[in-house]
Order: C-alpha cells, then structure tokens, then sequence
C-alpha cells in the first residue's frame, strides 16, 4: 500500500510539471502559429520551400510545423496542428515526420553523452524522417493538394476577425491540452508504479526474445526498453548512466542508437497526436518497421565489411 500511494504522487507530481512545461511550448507556439495563419504571413514564404514540401507530398505552408518539430517537439507540433487548416493525410504525414525527427538538439545530445555521435545521430535521423514520409506519402497516394486548398485566416473555411480567431484559438488549445492531460497524468502514475513494483525489470526480460527480432543484442535491453518507454529526453538519465557504467560492444550500442534514435517513446509521443483524430496505425508501425530495417541493414553492412576484410586478408597471405 505504501508503495502505491508513493508512486501514484510522484506519478501525479511529475505528471503536472510536464503539464506546466507543456503548457510553456503550446501557448505561445500555438498562439504565434495562430497569428501567422490569420494574417497570411506563413504563406508568402511558400516559393522558399515548395521543392523540399511537395517532394514530401506536403504544402509549402507545412515547412513551418517540420521546423518547429524539430526544434520544439512533439508538443510544439501538436500545438502548430491544432490551429493550421491542413487535411487529415498532411497532418498524418507531419506526424510521422516529426516522431522520428523531433527535439532534435537535445534527444542528440544524449545520445552523444550515451557514446554515439551526436551530429550523425542528428543527421540520421532527419534523414529517415524524409525516407519514411516519402514513402508513407506513396502508400496514402497523398499530393500537396489532398485536400482542397489551404486558406489564410480562416477557421472551418470561412474568414474570420481577430477576436473570431482569438476566441477560437483559446477554446482550442483549452481542450486540446485538456485531452493531453488525460493522457499525461495517468501514464506517468502507471509508469512510475510499474518502476516501484520493478515491473520494468520483469518486462525487460520478457522483451529480450523481441530484441533480437529487431536486430538488437540482448545486453541492451534495458537502454532500449528505457528509451521505447520514456524517450530519449526523459530516460536521458537511465541511459547516458548505463552506458557509462557498462562496457557495451561498439556495434551493439550503435545497433541501439540507431534504433531508438527512430523509435523511441512509443507510448507519450504518439498517443499526444491521437486527440488531434490521426489515425494509430501511422503513429506507431512506420517508424517502428523503419528502426528494424535500419538496424538490419546495419547488421548485413557490417557482415559485408568483415567478409571484405577477411578476403582482402586471406588474398594477401596468398600473395606473399
């Protein structure tokens, strides 16, 4: 009893100082996004960006909540979402692009604190969010035109005043981080009892079988078992302090990161788009499919680099 009533405060606790660090980004974000939707200064910079946007079979106008993903988070793009007109196949799009791509500063800082590099942990990561939307795009059959036209300054499709679109920004925002809420406070409490009944420990070893499905090494279970549950920011403690402490094969811990660097908070970050109506399925399998095959390929580059060596070895034993 002592344990539960424990761990639901801190769960309760940490699920309100999120709550206050949420509300922070999605405010004024959410706020700035509304005005230069409103007044059309988003769309005079389409030209800049149209080549990049329609390759990703997005609108020119979408640039704006990648850059915000990336820089922000998960919850900057949520909030840039929940005030710009785009159609729900965009918005599914953005979605799978900033999973992969998003707090990219930060997340890559701990992964170069966790013994990996941290500007092609970056690197690699927006260019798998380009990869998978790309071909994510061509399984929806989405254009930058799905969905009609996007129209400056309106909501619902027709033009509105300031006070229209100010009124309908913060009735928005106020249910959109009501629903967050109800998402936020009960995972954290759940998450933080299953850390006081050392269920995490239990799951690490029930999941090993699935590490090697993925192409990961079982000695990194808990480092990815972290990273899926809690992401790179919030298990930035667990995982830089493991890595630190243990000696793990260099390309067993590259084998991780590349993984986790794609997949990682598989509960929060894509629960946050659901109230926003996104379909689950493009929240969780894409970028999940696209960590295994990354790391597969990584296994067959490194089976390809070593029969290389061993031949160039053996040719010039031959030779002498």
């Amino acid at each position: 009893m002592p344990k539960i009533k424990s761990g639901t405060r801190r769960g309760l606790i940490k699920g309100w100082k999120g709550l206050v660090w949420l509300l922070k980004i999605i405010l004024p974000i959410s706020f700035a996004t509304a005005l230069l939707v409103h007044y059309g200064i988003i769309y005079k910079l389409d030209f800049l960006m149209t080549p990049v946007m329609t390759w990703l079979s997005l609108p020119a106008s979408a640039a704006l909540v990648l850059v915000i993903g990336l820089f922000t988070g998960i919850y900057g793009t949520v909030a840039a979402l929940s005030v710009m007109p785009f159609a729900m196949a965009h918005m599914t799009l953005i979605a799978v692009f900033t999973l992969i791509s998003h707090n990219l500063i930060q997340e890559s800082m701990v992964q170069g604190n966790s013994g990996f590099n941290p500007f092609f942990a970056a690197f690699f990561r927006v260019l798998m969010a380009f990869v998978v939307t790309f071909f994510c795009a061509r399984v929806l059959g989405v254009t930058p035109e799905t969905g009609g036209a996007i129209v400056p300054g309106t909501y619902g499709g027709e033009p509105t005043s300031f006070m229209v679109m100010l009124e309908q920004w913060g009735w928005g925002t106020f249910k959109l981080v009501g629903q967050i809420f109800c998402i936020i406070m009960p995972l954290m409490v759940i998450l933080e009892l299953a850390k006081a009944f050392h269920i995490i420990n239990f799951i690490t070893r029930m999941v090993s079988p699935v590490l090697c499905v993925m192409g990961l090494n079982r000695s990194t279970g808990m480092l990815w078992l972290t990273a899926s549950v809690f992401g790179l920011a919030y298990g930035s403690a667990v995982i830089v302090e493991e890595t630190q402490s243990n000696d793990f094969e260099r390309e067993d811990l590259t084998r991780l990161h590349l993984s986790i660097g794609i997949n990682h908070a598989m509960i929060e970050d894509p629960a946050l788009f659901l109230p926003l109506g996104l379909p689950a399925v493009w929240l969780w399998i894409p970028r999940l499919a696209a960590a295994i095959i990354a790391t597969w390929l990584y296994s067959l580059f490194l089976s390809a680099r070593r029969l290389y060596v061993k031949r160039a070895d053996h040719k010039k034993l031959c030779d002498h």
